[in-house]
């Protein structure tokens, strides 16, 4: 087969890093301009899973996800907010405003080279507040691109089906849940016979302080950074949670790909703030 003709054939990766530069702008294209970033740490999970295994999670989902729904997927993004794993090895723990200029300055990256709008899909629970914060301090300032979060994950049906196979009722970090979709994505780097060499239940230092916050909160209950019993865990109840994942982040491409709103809004919010009090931006309609 003459080489022009394979070129044409083959297709388009979803992976930013596997493009070349000559099929960039064609990916830009095909994709509306959505970039997938997806985020989430280096820190301790349990005794038996990499340090990496959210982001791992996350941009395995996003890959399938574009794979459904065309979109240019960021490689791994690593730096989020992890603070209350720093007494661990291995965490790497970024101060507060670098952590954020970081951030923005890849998101304005991404923008540069074409994306208007920008999808973070987070692995990480840690990461939550600190994204919502750094997607409303998107407003601070005009851009010519969108950030979004991810919120969808399950489908009903498949939440039911979850719930159905799990054995343990209690967790939220290295537990039987995440330990599966290790298991279905990389079985290799799980090592399952280590995940009772921790006790991952909580311990309640702080119940008595149920009505205030402090950001000791975590390690109060899980100091050696670990949260659930993974051993039931296996690699079906990984496999229906990490495609479920997928299926609804391809959701949430197609609904940011079809988005108009956004971007308009945004402008005009930025032009009544430039000035508040005056006659032709009181008088627009809302």
């Amino acid at each position: 087969m003459p080489e022009k003709a394979t070129r044409k054939r083959r297709a388009l990766p979803v992976r930013w890093e596997e493009l070349t530069a000559s099929d960039f702008p064609k990916a830009v294209r095909r994709a509306k301009g959505v970039c997938v970033l997806p985020i989430g740490v280096i820190e301790k999970h349990g005794p038996h899973l990499p340090l990496g295994a959210d982001v791992m999670a996350a941009r395995a989902a996003s890959v399938r996800a574009a794979e459904q729904e065309y979109a240019v997927v960021f490689p791994r993004y690593y730096f989020g907010q992890i603070y209350e794993a720093r007494h661990q090895p291995g965490c790497i723990a970024i101060r507060a405003e670098l952590l954020t200029e970081l951030l923005q300055e890849v998101c304005s990256e991404i923008a540069r080279n074409g994306f208007e709008k920008i999808l973070i899909v987070n692995g990480h629970g840690g990461n939550i507040n600190w994204l919502n914060f750094f997607c409303q301090a998107q407003l601070a300032e005009k851009r010519d691109y969108v950030v979004y979060i991810a919120r969808r994950e399950w489908d009903e049906k498949t939440a039911k089906q979850i719930a159905g196979l799990r054995q343990t009722d209690f967790g939220g970090h290295a537990d039987e849940l995440e330990t599966s979709w290790m298991m279905a994505i990389r079985p290799d780097l799980v090592q399952l016979g280590r995940a009772g060499d921790d006790d991952g239940r909580p311990l309640g230092r702080l119940e008595h302080m149920r009505d205030a916050h402090t950001g000791i909160w975590w390690y109060a209950d899980f100091p050696d950074h670990y949260a659930g019993d993974a051993r039931p865990a296996k690699s079906e109840l990984g496999e229906l949670a990490v495609k479920g994942w997928a299926n609804g982040l391809a959701e949430v491409v197609r609904a940011v790909k079809k988005d108009t709103a956004a971007q308009k809004l945004q402008d005009e919010f930025h032009e009544r703030a430039a000035a508040p009090v005056s006659d032709k931006t009181r008088r627009r309609r809302r």
